[in-house]
């Protein structure tokens, strides 16, 4: 079978030296992100006939890491020096805590100080915040793990967009989105021709800024488009730490209380008090689950003044306690 005749797309900028990436592969990384990425970028210099970028893999230890499907992978190297002009690209995925040691860190300070430029996709922006890359920065990561981020790290401007450039660092917030970040790089280096006709190798119809956000608009997560419904979510989403009356949700759009229940049931077949309830403890089991937090600062960073009302509350959801699932947590990690 003859290979397929790729028309060749003009390239602007210069193609005389292939810009650098430096995958760095965490234990249990996000196979998708690496893949989006990489895929970009091989994809760029077929479409422009010519040898625009290089990369390679590599991560602590220099053997094998697998990702978070289970997949071995070999290796190019340890965390060694890199060129200046490299760009090193992070790639995190399940638990990146653990897979964020004193050795990687070290090692991103260093790379950093000699200026080169380092990013995370997925949730490896939290190993560039704790090498204190991020600080003063503003930066995203995935969805999922926003809550944790925040409490954690004060002094990064945390984002919901689907990537962040800021200065000599990035971030993406998982999935699709290295395939965003690196079309931007695409375009920056060699031209939005280019950077189109990638995604149009890719299938990619709707390309993402860093204006565009990661998660799904309130009508679509919840499956219902009312725009008063939608309007008092938002607003709970926004205020867990201090949680906001049913009386002043409901004068905030217009309604009396009781017309506000009569929407939440409607709809929702909850009251606005229950989902407001299951929305901070889904907040809650996410900060037991990924950060130190004591359980305490937990239940006060959900709005909850009682601990004791915290765990009755706790249990009624999910049928354990926070002190049991903080537990559980540190037992999967020793293992």
């Amino acid at each position: 079978m003859a290979d397929t005749v790729v028309h060749t797309v003009e390239v602007e900028g210069d193609i005389g030296k292939p810009r650098r990436f430096v995958f760095v592969l965490l234990d249990q990384f996000t196979l998708l992100c690496y893949a989006c990425a990489v895929e970009s970028l091989r994809i760029a210099n077929r479409m422009a006939g010519a040898q625009l970028y290089e990369w390679s893999v590599i991560g602590e230890g220099g053997e094998t890491v697998s990702c978070s499907a289970g997949t071995a992978f070999q290796l190019d190297g340890d965390l060694s020096e890199i060129g200046r002009d490299d760009t090193i690209v992070l790639c995190g995925g399940i638990d990146v805590a653990s897979a964020t040691t004193k050795k990687l860190l070290n090692w991103l300070r260093r790379e950093a100080r000699r200026g080169v430029q380092v990013g995370g996709l997925c949730t490896a922006g939290y190993s560039l915040a704790k090498a204190g890359l991020l600080d003063g920065k503003r930066a995203t990561i995935h969805w999922e793990n926003q809550d944790s981020f925040i409490e954690e790290f004060e002094d990064t401007t945390l984002t919901k967009s689907v990537f962040v450039v800021d200065g000599n660092t990035f971030t993406t917030a998982g999935g699709t989105a290295s395939i965003d970040l690196m079309l931007k790089f695409i375009a920056d280096d060699h031209g939005e021709t280019l950077a189109g006709a990638v995604a149009d190798q890719l299938i990619y119809t709707s390309i993402r800024t860093d204006q565009d956000t990661q998660r799904l608009s309130v009508p679509t997560r919840i499956g219902v488009r009312h725009p008063k419904l939608s309007a008092v979510i938002q607003k709970m989403e926004e205020n867990i730490e201090e949680p906001i009356s049913p009386a002043t949700l409901a004068k905030t759009v217009g309604m009396s209380t009781r017309q506000l229940e009569r929407l939440f049931r409607r709809y929702l077949n909850r009251s606005p008090k229950r989902y407001y309830m299951e929305l901070r403890l889904q907040k809650a089991r996410n900060l037991l689950m990924q950060t130190d937090m004591s359980v305490i600062n937990v239940a006060l960073a959900c709005g909850f003044a009682s601990p004791s009302h915290f765990s009755k509350c706790y249990r009624a959801q999910y049928d354990t306690t926070p002190y049991r699932e903080r537990g559980a947590r540190a037992a999967r990690l020793s293992v």
